[in-house]
C-alpha cells in the first residue's frame, strides 16, 4: 500500500527540518522536502523538489499528488508573509491537498488592541482566515514557541562592558512571559496532526510550549548547568537603537511582558499540542545539558 505524501515547505529551515525528521522517524508517510535549492538539500526526506513561495505555479508542481502540506514563511528573510501564505493556500487548493498545516503565531495587533506592532507575529495570523476559508477537508494551525535554539543564535549571551556575559533586554526578568521549546519538537506536533486529522483537522490550534519561563528562570537554568550569566533590563527606547530590527524585537518583548508569547487563553491550545504530539518534549534544562558545548560562544 502506497504511503500518503506530506510536502514540507522550508525543509532546510529550523521548523521545516524538524517536521521532516519527525515525519520520517514516525514512518507513516512519504516525505517530500520543498526548497528553493534542491541541489543543496542534505536532509532525510524521501523526495526533494523545487518550490518557491513567491511562485504559485512552482508550488502547484511541488504539491502535486501530495495528501498534506506543512507551510511556514520567514519574515526575517524579508518575506511578504501574507502574500506567500496566500500563494501556498491557492496552490494547495488548486491541486486538491486534503490536509493543510499552517505555521502561524498569535495576532499581536488584536490581542494588544494595536498597542504593539509585531508584524512577524500578526502577518502570519492574518493568513489564518485564508486557510480557514479555502475549503480544505482538514486544516490545522500550529504555533511554534520561542525556540531554545535562539540561545545559540539570535539571543546568545553577549559580552558586556562590565566584563560579564549575558543579556541586555527591555523586559522584566521576573515576568513569566516566554513560552519555550526545542523547535525540533514542533515536528512531533505536526506529525501528530497529520496522523489524527479527525481530532485536530477542524481548524484546531496547537501551541508548542514545553515551559513558560521568565528570564530569571532562564539564567537559573544556565547556572544549574555551570554557566554564570547576567541579566540587565534597559528601557525600550534604548534597546531599539542597538541593531537594525531592534525596534521590532523590543515591541515583541513588551508584548510578551504584558500578554505572554502565546497570549491569553492559550492553555487549551498548549494542552492539545502535548496530547497530539507523537513523543514527549525536551525540557529546557535537559536541552542545555545536551548543547552545552555550543552554548559557550565566548
Amino acid at each position: 500500500m502506497n504511503k500518503k505524501t506530506i510536502a514540507v515547505i522550508g525543509a532546510t529551515g529550523a521548523q521545516g527540518s524538524g517536521v521532516v525528521n519527525a515525519l520520517v522517524k514516525e514512518g507513516s508517510f512519504n516525505v517530500r522536502a520543498i526548497t528553493r535549492n534542491p541541489k543543496k538539500y542534505s536532509g532525510k526526506a524521501h523526495e526533494i523538489v523545487s518550490g518557491d513561495l513567491n511562485n504559485v505555479q512552482s508550488l502547484k508542481d511541488a504539491f502535486k499528488n501530495a495528501y498534506g502540506v506543512f507551510v511556514v514563511t520567514n519574515f526575517w528573510e524579508g518575506a511578504d508573509e501574507i502574500a506567500q501564505g496566500k500563494n501556498a493556500v491557492d496552490a494547495a487548493e488548486a491541486v486538491g491537498i486534503k490536509h493543510f498545516v499552517w505555521s502561524t503565531l498569535p495576532n499581536v495587533e488584536s490581542i494588544s488592541n494595536a498597542e504593539f506592532e509585531v508584524p512577524h507575529f500578526t502577518n502570519k495570523a492574518k493568513v489564518d482566515e485564508l486557510v480557514r476559508a479555502a475549503g480544505f477537508k482538514y486544516y490545522t494551525f500550529v504555533q511554534p514557541p520561542f525556540y531554545f535554539q535562539n540561545f545559540i543564535h539570535l539571543m546568545a549571551p553577549q559580552p558586556k562592558p562590565d566584563g560579564s556575559t549575558g543579556w541586555t533586554l527591555p523586559i522584566d526578568p521576573t515576568r513569566k512571559a516566554f513560552h519555550m521549546a526545542d523547535i525540533n519538537d514542533l515536528g512531533k506536533v505536526v506529525t501528530g496532526a497529520f496522523l489524527q486529522p479527525k481530532k485536530v483537522g477542524n481548524g484546531a490550534y496547537l501551541s508548542l510550549a514545553t515551559e513558560l519561563n521568565s528570564f530569571d528562570d532562564i539564567v537559573k537554568a544556565y547556572k544549574e548547568n555551570g554557566k554564570e550569566y547576567s541579566y540587565t533590563q534597559v528601557p525600550t527606547e534604548v534597546f531599539s537603537t542597538f541593531f537594525e530590527g531592534a525596534k521590532e524585537v523590543a515591541a515583541m518583548l513588551k508584548y510578551f511582558e504584558k500578554h505572554t508569547y502565546m497570549g491569553p487563553d492559550s492553555k487549551p491550545q498548549i494542552k492539545l499540542a502535548k496530547e497530539i504530539s507523537t513523543k514527549k518534549f525536551v525540557p529546557f534544562k535537559e536541552w542545555i545539558s545536551q548543547n552545552i558545548d555550543v552554548l559557550t560562544p565566548f
